[in-house]
């Protein structure tokens, strides 16, 4: 079994649609490789920027399979798990685990606000049920449930259980883990516009959405921070910061969907009920993109930079 890392960038991946709705493969397999070219360490499928919602369990099994065939040789393959039912997780789990995924984000039960104690239980089940490494997924903001410091102390004898997708906007979160559990988690900031800050506070990697049309730009903030050459992340950043902005909102799928299309590694297509952005709110988008592609910086040998040197 790969030993998934839990340090670096994670994409979390666009899903690819064809103007019908169905799965465009050869559209999505094109923009991992261009991750991948960046120097990405890993990516999450069929999460919330990859419209979880609007997908069937096979659905996600194919995107897991093309992208382990693709360049699961090269990078951390993680599968998002976002179920309303206990008993529906592990049927995903286990059949995801036959096909050879390397781990799997996991998100608290979904479509019904569960108390602290079911939050627990819901992840012990579905880690017991398998072998594979887990980063659970902690954002109250937008799902209304908080994976609390008292959840993660029930959590921490299941060994597989290993890591968080940190998005409660608090930036002090990353201090509070750390000062609770050590190194026991690796903590990765979820939200594009609080990375750099919590990567300076701590944090093991990035879970990113504009990644998702600008990896090059991602992945030298990420290791420019951790080598510590700050003033030249911090140059980046905020030339970043407009455009990675556009991941806080209600639209975010379609804002990066378009900056996809705009950087030309992406289509626009998304599922119902979604709609491609239209009118004013889509010119505004794409004048933030304008601005930032115009002004777009050079950017250092990043890739050069091994970043085990400086943990």
């Amino acid at each position: 079994m790969r030993q998934v890392k839990w340090t670096g960038v994670y994409p979390a991946v666009t899903t690819k649609f064809t103007p019908n709705g169905d799965l465009d493969i050869p559209t999505f397999l094109k923009n991992i490789e261009f991750q991948v070219e960046a120097g990405v360490d890993g990516m999450v499928i069929g999460g919330s920027l990859g419209e979880s919602s609007t997908l069937t369990h096979q659905e996600r099994l194919v995107l897991v399979e093309a992208t382990l065939a693709a360049v699961g040789d090269r990078i951390d393959v993680i599968l998002n798990v976002a179920e309303g039912a206990t008993r529906k997780a592990i049927e995903l789990v286990k059949a995801a685990e036959k096909l050879g995924v390397h781990g799997l984000m996991l998100l608290p039960p979904m479509l019904y606000k569960p108390t602290e104690q079911e939050v627990a239980d819901y992840f012990k089940d579905v880690a017991t049920s398998t072998h594979l490494p887990i980063m659970l997924y902690n954002n109250p903001v937008d799902y209304k449930i908080e994976v609390t410091i008292g959840i993660f102390e029930q959590l921490m004898q299941l060994s597989n259980i290993q890591a968080v997708k940190e998005s409660t906007r608090d930036i002090s979160n990353v201090t509070r883990m750390r000062n609770r559990f050590g190194d026991r988690f690796k903590i990765l900031c979820g939200v594009d516009t609080l990375a750099m800050e919590e990567l300076l506070m701590g944090a093991d990697g990035w879970v990113a959405g504009l990644v998702d049309a600008f990896p090059r730009e991602t992945v030298a903030v990420y290791r420019l921070v951790k080598a510590g050459r700050i003033e030249e992340a911090l140059r980046i950043y905020r030339w970043f910061l407009p455009i990675l902005e556009l991941d806080i909102n209600p639209q975010l799928v379609q804002n990066i969907k378009l900056a996809e299309v705009m950087t030309g590694i992406g289509t626009e297509y998304v599922r119902a009920p979604r709609h491609i952005l239209v009118g004013a709110e889509r010119e505004r988008v794409i004048g933030i993109l304008e601005k930032g592609l115009a002004t777009r910086p050079e950017l250092p040998e990043y890739l050069s930079i091994n970043v085990a040197e400086y943990a």
